[in-house]
This record gives structure tokens, sequence and C-alpha cells, in this order.
């Protein structure tokens, strides 16, 4: 029986365009997903939008348009990108469809029957463009004096009757549980920094507005519009159908893993773990704090209007080319850094150079001296069996990594097994071989082959369209394409015809 699996993406805010960054963590989820579906797991992979707050109806006010049609155009944008991208999410939800509000409402209710929600007066900072109250001790100050946001944004001061949640109540409990589950947050930077904000003491915090009128309003007061972070964190339980009591909640809650960017981490690792103990519904086991993109050094960002378009890129670099820069250059945690000149240089050294010039290589050869069928591998050499070998430790490698998130790890791991296999076939030289050794040609065409398709299971999370590419040429069924038929059992078979070789990928120009 198959084991369940469920990953998000947080859901993105439709204040503006999707971005690099946006195209980052749809991609690196998508990777989990694909692998935990390759390795036998029945995944449930949720991204989406999220589209109330006061920071899209000033965007709409500024367009002269309603929020709703506002935020459909850019919900599209970020629902195309995903397509675009290869994403294979099973389901995109919106923060503005009906199956959402009855999920926000009915989490609300049991709040405050259980005795979290309290009517009071605000006084505090709040910042727009953060959708984000914070506390004096949290403000920086800019050049002029002024109080701004961590994020460098500026803030205003409010005074509003709001809803109260009672984060205070569960600052022990909060405590224990990352004591408890030491891989609730990762990486473990993001978890010390969690724990430092958690002990320094929690205070209450504001989950309505009233000068707002973009959101959901709340059920018994329609005077107050319910927070945009309250309402947004409730779109995990609302893809399931929580308060449907839809059979998908109960497969696949708790979420194995939120994966989210390190800007919002206290939201999904304080905020969210304490909605969910005061309404008795399970914790989610990791969330993943991921690092940002990079535009020269500068996070990008909609505000700071430095933003690269991901289409951009895709047309331009090709989309497997860029999800393997993205996840192969930088730890997976850690900040990474647009540059046209490095994405060039690795993409034509590890996709042109070392994976498809390998295989375009050894298929020619095999078109031409073989007549375009799979040679009979003959008597396997000492050296031959090292290079096979290295297959049976390359699959479970990959997968302690993968449970860990290290997709850099990985991949790292696999190229270096390519690299390896284009020694092998440049030393061997089946070229001359062919001259004076038919045999011995024949065993090098067929242990290359074996690597090029035990290659093309293994990077299917990352080359969607480049390992699909790489088992058609090497006429690998698609029903053996899983994990489970990597190594000896399921060996390229001799005497299979070939198609005529292609280019899979293309070298960059700078």
């Amino acid at each position: 029986m198959s084991k369940n699996f469920y990953i998000s993406t947080a859901i993105f805010y439709t204040n503006g365009s999707p971005h690099i960054g946006h195209a980052y963590e749809m991609v690196a989820a998508d990777v989990i997903a694909r692998f935990k579906r390759l390795d036998g797991f029945n995944v449930f992979f949720l991204t989406g939008t999220d589209e109330h707050g006061l920071k899209v109806q000033k965007k709409a006010d500024e367009l002269n348009i309603k929020p709703l049609e506002f935020v459909n155009k850019i919900s599209k944008e970020f629902l195309n990108l995903s397509s675009l991208l290869n994403c294979s999410n099973d389901d995109f939800i919106r923060t503005t469809e009906e199956r959402h509000k009855i999920n926000v409402n009915a989490l609300w209710k049991v709040l405050d029957k259980n005795g979290d929600i309290y009517l009071d007066e605000y006084s505090g900072w709040y910042s727009i463009r953060d959708e984000a109250f914070y506390t004096e001790d949290e403000l920086l100050k800019d050049e002029n004096g002024d109080y701004i946001s961590p994020e460098g944004n500026s803030v205003e001061w409010i005074n509003e009757e709001s809803y109260f949640f009672r984060l205070s109540k569960y600052e022990k409990d909060l405590l224990d549980l990352y004591k408890k589950n030491k891989d609730f947050i990762k990486p473990e930077s993001r978890m010390n920094e969690i724990k430092n904000f958690v002990s320094s003491g929690l205070k209450d915090i504001s989950i309505s507005r009233k000068n707002i009128k973009w959101g959901i309003p709340v059920s018994n007061n329609v005077s107050h519009i319910i927070y945009v972070w309250f309402d947004a964190l409730i779109n995990y339980l609302s893809a399931l159908g929580w308060a449907q009591n839809d059979n998908s909640f109960m497969s696949f809650w708790p979420a194995n893993i939120h994966l989210v960017g390190k800007d919002i981490t206290r939201f999904h690792a304080v905020y969210w773990p304490a909605f969910l103990l005061s309404a008795g519904i399970k914790i989610p086991e990791t969330i993943f704090s991921h690092g940002f993109f990079l535009n020269k050094g500068e996070k990008i960002s909609k505000s700071l209007g430095n933003t690269i378009d991901p289409i951009e890129l895709c047309d331009f670099y090709g989309v497997d080319q860029l999800r393997y820069y993205m996840l192969s250059t930088t730890p997976f945690g850690n900040d990474g850094i647009y540059d046209h000149e490095l994405i060039t240089k690795h993409v034509n050294a590890h996709l042109s150079n070392d994976l498809g010039n390998l295989s375009q290589r050894c298929l020619t050869m095999i078109k031409d001296k073989c007549g375009s069928k799979i040679p009979d591998k003959g008597k396997l050499e000492e050296r031959d069996l090292i290079i096979l070998g290295s297959i049976k430790g390359l699959y479970k490698e990959s997968k302690e990594y993968m449970e860990d998130y290290q997709i850099h790890n990985y991949l790292d791991l696999v190229f270096k097994s390519i690299s390896l296999t284009n020694k092998y076939f440049s030393d061997e030289k089946p070229w001359e071989l062919a001259k004076n050794d038919v045999d011995r040609m024949n065993t090098v065409l067929w242990v290359t082959c074996e690597m090029l398709r035990n290659f093309g299971i293994i990077l299917q999370p990352v080359l969607v369209d480049g390992s699909k590419k790489l088992l058609g040429l090497l006429n690998i069924k698609t029903q053996e394409r899983q994990f489970s038929n990597l190594g000896d059992d399921f060996a390229i078979k001799i005497g299979t015809k070939i198609p005529d070789p292609e280019v899979i990928f293309p070298k960059l120009n700078l």
C-alpha cells in the first residue's frame, strides 16, 4: 500500500505578477513531489494564490478596477506559470473560492468556541506592504529616523477595534513542539531564530481589520474583515476539505511539508501551529524555510521594483535548464543568485556537455555501428562492473538526501556519476574499438546506454522534458520509468530498436 505525502508551497500574494522567487519555490516543491511519486508515494501537491487584504484592495483602486477583477488576472498568471514550469500540482487553491471561505469561517468558530478569540482595541504599528503588525522593538529606523518594518517597508500607527487570538496562551506548547520535533522547522538556523522569538515572550495577535472591505467578513460581526494572514494560512485545510469532512483530509493531513520563503517563517512556524493547537488539529511535520533568489545581491521583490520575469527566463534558457540551475547551484535553504553568465556556464557544462554530449556520442555510434539497435553487452569486465555498480548506491543516497530536502546534494551526486560515466566512455574510446574490437565496443556502448537509462529515470523530478526525451531515445517503456526500475533487474534490453539521436540540451550562448 502506497504511503501518502502532502506538500505545499506558500500561496502567492496577488499584489503583482510572479517573479523568479515564486518560480523557485514552485519548482522546488515540484521536484520533491515528483521524487516522492517516482518512489511509490501517493502525493498531494498544493499551490495557489492569496487574494485578500489591504494591499490588493489599494492596487485595484489604483487601476480603477474591482479587486476580484484584479486578482482573477494575477491568479491566472501564477496558474500559467505553474504550467509553464512543468509543475505537477494536484490542486491550485484561491482564497476567493467558496470552499476556502467555508473553512476559514469554520476554523474561526472553533477557535472562538474554545475561548481563544476576543474583541479588544488594537494600538500599534502596521505595514501595508508586509500585511503585518509589529511591536516597537521589532522595528528599525530609516535614514530619516522614521520607523520601518524588518523588511524595510513603511509602517503606520493604527488604533482600531480588533479581534485578537490568544497567542500568548500557546507559548509553552510551541516551545515544547520545537523541542520534541527537531525537524519541525528546517533548516536549523531558522529553527533557532523562531525559538528565540517565542522564548522572548508571545503577545496576543490581531486577527481582524475594520478599515478594509476586501476580504472574508467575520460571520457574527460583518464590520470586521478577517486578517489576511489568518485567512491565507487556512488554505492548507481548505484544499483537503477539512470543514466538509472530506476523505482527502483524513488521507493526507497532517501535511508532510509546507515549503515557504524565509520572510514568512514566523507566520507558518508560530501562528499557524498555534491556530491548529487551539482547534485540536494535528501539526504539520515540517516547515521548510528556503532562501531568496537574489538579483545582483539584492532581494527580489515587487515593492523594490527589481523583479525578474520567469516566463522570459524560460523562453531564453529553457524550462529544464532553469529548473536545474535554480536547484543545483545553491544549498537548499540558502539564498540563490540570478546571474546570466553563471547560468549559461553551469547549464552548458552539466546539461549540454556532460549529459547531452554523452548521450549524443553514444547513441550516434549505435546508429552508425549497430544499426540503431542496443548491442550485446557481451562479457563485462571489472571496469564495466565498477561503473554499473555505482548506480546501486545512487538511488539510496539520492533518497537519503531528498528525505532531508537536500536537493542540491541529490543533483550533485547524480552529476558526479554522469561525469564518471563520461570518463569511462572517453577512456574506453569505442570509436577506436570499432576498428579492431567490435565486441568490446558493443560492451562499452551497452554499459553507457544502461547508465544513461538510470540517469534518465533518476533525473525525472528535475529534468522533466529532458529525461522524457532521453528515455524516449533509449526506447524505455513509460511503465518502466519508476525508481523501482533502477538497477540490474530492468537493464536495457539487447536488440532494442532506438530512434535517431537528437540533441537534448542545446548549448546556450553567453
